[in-house]
């Protein structure tokens, strides 16, 4: 990738202060019609072992439960966030909880039950225990239902709705998202430069987290789904998981090319 050898120079040449930090579906794992089946595509989790024992930081924040990244990302130094940082993996795997978010997990239970009952049987129900995703993607012309019963569950549990690829996430009201996981990881870490991949529109956020940098790489993952507002507040445009790994390897030791 030697056409991003000046973007990646700030992060390589001094990896004790720069962070990579990256989304999970979409960025690391091809998107699939059943989410519980997305896997890490071959040679991620290799390579971010190689990042970790260079560089200050290196973090996946996800929408995924933080659980899910336990399990499928088991890379030893690799900092997770799971529900938008409103989970995360503490030492031994440990999954935490953050404080606020806990009172509002029955609300989540009760919204996760109504729609199982209610929803046709192609809208798939995605309990996160945290918040709730209704996913459309083997069922498109179903939008519009799965659009008027989320609208329904805010205003009925005060939960908020938030617009995704082929779904509709309804998450509590907190001031967490992955822009605040990103700035608070950057200004713990002392970082000077950073790089975030991300596909999605919850994505936007953490590249906003970067703007105080130094030094910042936005990295917009393209698919026939790509939010146009993500594209165009990119630095950097690669093509699906793929592209990713192919970045990650070049912010390895001797993998520029």
């Amino acid at each position: 990738m030697t056409w991003l050898a000046a973007q990646l120079e700030p992060l390589v040449g001094d990896p004790g202060h720069a962070g990579v930090l990256c989304d999970f579906d979409g960025t690391l794992a091809p998107i699939v019609d059943d989410p519980d089946t997305a896997r890490p595509l071959p040679g991620v989790a290799d390579a971010l072992r190689a990042l970790t024992d260079r560089y200050r930081l290196v973090a996946v924040v996800s929408g995924r439960p933080a659980a899910f990244l336990v399990e499928h990302l088991d890379v030893a130094g690799l900092r997770r966030f799971g529900s938008y940082g409103l989970e995360r993996v503490g030492v031994g795997g440990r999954v935490e909880l953050a404080a606020e978010a806990e009172p509002w997990r029955a609300a989540v239970a009760g919204v996760v039950d109504r729609a199982r009952a209610s929803a046709p049987s192609r809208v798939l129900v995605e309990d996160k225990g945290v918040s709730v995703t209704l996913h459309v993607r083997t069922a498109p012309e179903l939008e519009a239902w799965v659009r008027a019963f989320a609208a329904g569950e805010a205003a009925r549990t005060g939960m908020v709705l938030h617009d995704a690829r082929m779904s509709v996430e309804l998450r509590p009201p907190l001031t967490v998202d992955k822009g605040s996981v990103v700035a608070a990881l950057v200004a713990e870490a002392g970082l000077a430069a950073a790089c975030f991949a991300g596909d999605d529109r919850g994505d936007l956020a953490a590249f906003a987290a970067l703007d105080g940098l130094p030094h910042a790489l936005r990295v917009a993952v393209r698919s026939e789904e790509s939010p146009p507002a993500l594209l165009s507040a990119a630095d950097v445009v690669v093509d699906g998981p793929a592209g990713v790994l192919e970045l990650l390897r070049s912010l390895a030791p001797g993998g520029r090319g």
